[in-house]
Order: structure tokens, then sequence, then C-alpha cells
């Protein structure tokens, strides 16, 4: 067969599908059945993105496990809240003209204690 989840031991598909990056592994995971069986019950290949936008949405991401979310359902969650977070955070944001020039994926619904993370880090530059 042509489907190397079919053929390979679940280990090494799993390593296969834990070095893709995130867009990456949901849209695998849409490829056919088998794959989307292994890959949405492996935490293994979700974990490290998830302990990745950890370092931004500590706070997020330890309520929604603490909650009982699995690490893929605690990524989802989270996943593109962290990105627009680091952006803001890292100041990418700072000295825009209008509101015209923030780039589409600028904003994202986020708590008020994220966006006094954001203040703050605002006020520090």
């Amino acid at each position: 067969p042509s489907d190397f989840v079919a053929v390979l031991p679940p280990e090494v598909s799993s390593r296969i599908f834990g070095g893709l990056d995130v867009e990456s592994l949901c849209q695998a995971s849409v490829t056919c059945r088998g794959w989307h069986r292994l890959i949405e019950s492996n935490d293994g290949v979700w974990r490290p993105h998830c302990l990745s936008a950890r370092a931004v949405c500590q706070r997020e991401i330890d309520c929604d496990r603490g909650n009982g979310y699995s690490w893929k359902i605690t990524l989802l969650r989270n996943y593109w809240k962290s990105k627009v977070k680091q952006e803001w955070l890292s100041g990418k944001y700072s000295n825009i003209p209008s509101q015209n020039s923030l780039p589409e994926k600028s904003m994202y619904p986020m708590d008020v204690d994220t966006w006094g993370e954001i203040l703050e880090a605002e006020l520090e530059r």
C-alpha cells in the first residue's frame, strides 16, 4: 500500500507526524481516516506545539490543561492567540499609524488579562 501509516509501526508514523508544524499537522489530519486516527489520538504530536505556545500564553494553557482539555484541544484553543500575542508583545504593532495599517491577523479575541500584559509591555518600551 502507498499509505505509510498502514505499513509502518505507529511509533515511526508518530515521529514523522511529530516533525510537522501545526498547520501541516491539521492538514495531514484530514487527509484520510488512518492518518486522522493516528494524529488525533496522539498527544505526543500536539504536546510540543502546545508547550511552545505556552511560552506566550502560560496562563491560558495551564488553565485549559487544568480543566482537562487534551493537548490538541488546548493548542487549537490557544494557537492563533499565542501568535498574535507574541507579535503584540514583541512590539510589531507599536508604531502603527492607523487601524488600516494593521495586518488582517493582528487581532484575536483576548481577555482583559492578556490585553493588560500587552499594555504593560508597551509602557515598558
